[in-house]
């Protein structure tokens, strides 16, 4: 049956090579061989509830594309990327970037001294790639290469944090110093930038304010006391509590009168990924007889089959769509990017079970909605049912999160419920935003308890050109067999199509 759709097969002209009695081309039912049914949207129609992640990509997310190997570029904004962490520093040039010097004379920091630093960073110059939360694989740390800081010019104040107290627990333990706060900082005028290797550089400043530290302090960007933090693994570490009180960031310039035009830098925020397309089919076939059989309960077993068919071939889109993998085999298939797998390898990464708190839930919701790298706003909370029931259980979650001995506010409200494009939506309020919540039962009997997928950054991708469009199209072909006068009707669905994926920073995970 398969070779009915060899493309091989049929020519636009009657074929002088019949002695199979077989015939293809114009002379038998070319209107139905050669037409193309393009179903596009109609699909989706079918069963919404049961493939909502499909459901919302082809209504909102749908963007084509004419080749089957496609790239796209993301854009990351530098403005809140001036940072760095100073990794050595004293009263004349380092020149390298580790330093044991930890203490800061504070003699040596007041208004109009000169005083060095040298900076690294923990994000890629190439695209403004940082870390995303939870993903050590592809850790950027401090001082790697392609992380030196490119935007320090003359004339720029920095804001330097320090402690009075020397700490010596570990930069990365959450129950030691690596969580103390800031005394204060001090303000830096750089009046010169000297690049000392491929990672870092050197800034020559002129104090401005030393915060009124009255003693000796320590830098916050350094750990355990003597020792730089170049080569640390901060890709599980909060960016609020951990990371922020350690970084010195650019806070405006300061020039004199008729000092002329400054130096300038530029970023450059594109980097550039690629998606493929993959081919889904789903055929049928009936002989004619059969289709002219009227039968008890459903009279037409064609019709029956038919829409089973068209629900079968969504519910393998949406299966893909979620658990596929981006891959090209030796035999020339291709396989389009699913969302559990890019969002496991690229995007936020957060733990779950049942006993979870509010409190737990609401640092989770802290580090995946940090403006500070990810501004997201059209995210959609797909879950499977225990954790669709969780969010539904008052009981459970006062037991959990509330003391009847104490006044408690409730935060973690259910603001009602809606339909969007068809799809049961659940409003959850929290202090960071309205949680729409989707119930997706392909997630059912997995360790993926919910996904956060920001639509903005995820497109589904027909293949569109030249005329002709893969998006859920039906195919139909008959045949006649030999001596038989027996035909045989062939349909076949088709759609080609891929996921294309962005900006890994707007979409998360929960696994548990």
């Amino acid at each position: 049956m398969s070779d009915v759709f060899e493309s091989s097969l049929y020519t636009d002209v009657a074929s002088s090579n019949q002695s199979s009695g077989v015939r293809y081309g114009p002379g038998l039912d070319t209107g139905d061989l050669r037409r193309k049914f393009n179903f596009g949207d109609r699909v989706s129609e079918l069963s919404i509830s049961q493939d909502p992640f499909f459901r919302f990509v082809s209504k909102v997310s749908k963007k084509a594309t004419d080749d089957p190997s496609f790239k796209f570029s993301e854009k990351r904004g530098s403005w809140h990327k001036r940072y760095a962490y100073v990794c050595n520093h004293g009263t004349t040039a380092p020149g390298a970037i580790d330093g044991s010097q930890a203490t800061v004379t504070h003699t040596n920091t007041d208004a109009g001294d000169t005083y060095y630093f040298t900076m690294i960073t923990d994000y890629l110059s190439d695209g403004n790639r940082a870390n995303v939360f939870g993903q050590s694989g592809g850790e950027i740390s401090p001082g790697d290469a392609g992380t030196k800081p490119g935007f320090y010019i003359p004339g720029q104040l920095l804001k330097i944090p320090y402690s009075t107290t020397a700490t010596d627990a570990s930069w990365t333990d959450a129950a030691g110093g690596s969580a103390t706060r800031p005394d204060g900082y001090l303000i830096a005028k750089v009046t010169e930038v000297n690049a000392i290797s491929n990672t870092a550089v050197d800034l020559k400043t002129e104090i401005v304010s030393d915060g009124g530290a009255a003693a000796d302090y320590e830098l916050m960007s350094f750990q355990m006391h003597n020792n730089a933090l170049d080569g640390e693994d901060v890709s599980g570490l909060s960016v609020h509590d951990y990371l922020e009180p350690k970084r010195c960031y650019v806070i405006g310039s300061a020039f004199a009168e008729g000092s002329g035009y400054p130096e300038t830098w530029k970023d450059q925020p594109y980097s550039t990924g690629y998606g493929q397309t993959q081919i889904w089919k789903t055929s049928m076939a009936m002989t004619n007889t059969a289709r002219a059989t009227s039968l008890k309960y459903e009279a037409n077993e064609w019709a029956r089959i038919w829409r089973e068919k068209l629900i079968e071939h969504k519910w393998d889109l949406e299966q893909s769509l979620l658990f596929g993998s981006q891959h090209s085999s030796d035999a020339g298939i291709n396989y389009t990017e699913g969302a559990v797998d890019f969002i496991s390898t690229y995007g936020n990464s957060f733990t779950w079970d049942v006993d979870k708190s509010q409190d737990d839930f609401l640092n989770d919701m802290s580090n995946y909605l940090d403006p500070r790298y990810n501004n997201g706003g059209a995210t959609v909370f797909f879950v499977r049912t225990d954790v669709y029931n969780w969010l539904h259980k008052l009981d459970g979650y006062f037991a959990n999160n509330l003391e009847k001995s104490a006044n408690y506010r409730y935060d973690f409200a259910n603001a009602g419920k809606s339909k969007t494009l068809g799809v049961d939506i659940t409003k959850i309020s929290t202090v960071y935003g309205d949680m729409n919540i989707a119930r997706n039962i392909h997630l059912d009997g997995t360790n993926i308890a919910m996904l956060g997928i920001d639509m903005k950054h995820c497109a589904y991708r027909p293949l569109v050109g030249n005329g002709l469009n893969r998006d859920t199209s039906v195919y139909v072909g008959v045949q006649t067999l030999e001596n038989s006068g027996v035909d045989r009707r062939v349909d076949m669905i088709l759609t080609e199509a891929g996921m294309q994926w962005e900006m890994p920073e707007s979409h998360a995970i929960w696994v548990g």
